[in-house]
């Protein structure tokens, strides 16, 4: 075809070189689209209430108030070393969410006896242990069994059955209690709920616990 019925060598370079500028600009796009999300900064979770005010016990016999964990986000948990069932996996999960947190982010790690009576100090340091967490800002309290109580049911708003029916119960899990994780803020506030028996509200977990941090 001549030159002059048809696409002249001129254009047809410039119609190759347009195709080839257009399909770089979608790799390129590709490429860079998930670093543009994950610059994107996260919205920190809506303040829920306040964490109840506690002065308990730490398994090195250590005497912890909530003021002491003011300063750093936080995340609790309610467990028993007697129980068999949901505590270990509670206590696991706790354990990955130590290894998501950036090194040197501070944010406490709180568990909380839900049998006060069974765990002294001296049982919770041997529950750790068998865990081999040596972690310091891991703390395990306890303390009078009704302000424990309270501290759950009243101060978290959590579940907790102490003396379930028989057929509610177990030999493994005697004590009924919430699953949840807790994450508290900075300034005592508690900012959400999670139920880590599920992979992905792990994640969430973490994911918040950032946002936070990058609000401060």
């Amino acid at each position: 075809m001549s030159e002059t019925g048809g696409v002249t060598p001129l254009q047809r370079r410039l119609l190759w070189g347009l195709l080839t500028a257009v399909m770089l600009a979608i790799v390129v796009t590709w490429m860079m689209a998930p670093r543009w999300r994950g610059s994107i900064a996260a919205e920190p979770p809506p303040i829920l209430g306040q964490a109840p005010r506690f002065e308990l016990l730490n398994r090195d016999d250590r005497t912890v108030s909530n003021d002491d964990l003011l300063g750093h986000p936080w995340v609790a948990d309610f467990i028993f070393t007697r129980c068999a069932l949901s505590c270990p996996r509670m206590t696991s999960r706790m354990i990955e969410l130590g290894r998501l947190l950036p090194p040197g982010s501070q944010v406490a790690r709180v568990s909380f006896s839900v049998d006060p009576t069974y765990d002294t100090p001296e049982v919770l340091q041997q529950y750790a242990e068998s865990w081999r967490i040596e972690d310091p800002q891991w703390l395990f309290l306890t303390g009078a069994r009704e302000s424990l109580y309270s501290l759950v049911s009243e101060g978290f708003h959590l579940a907790l059955d102490t003396d379930p029916p028989p057929e509610a119960a177990s030999p493994q899990e005697p004590i009924l209690h919430s699953t949840r994780f807790v994450l508290v803020d900075a300034e005592g506030a508690i900012r959400g709920y999670y139920d880590v028996v599920q992979g992905e509200e792990l994640a969430r977990l973490s994911e918040d616990l950032q946002a936070l941090r990058n609000s401060r």
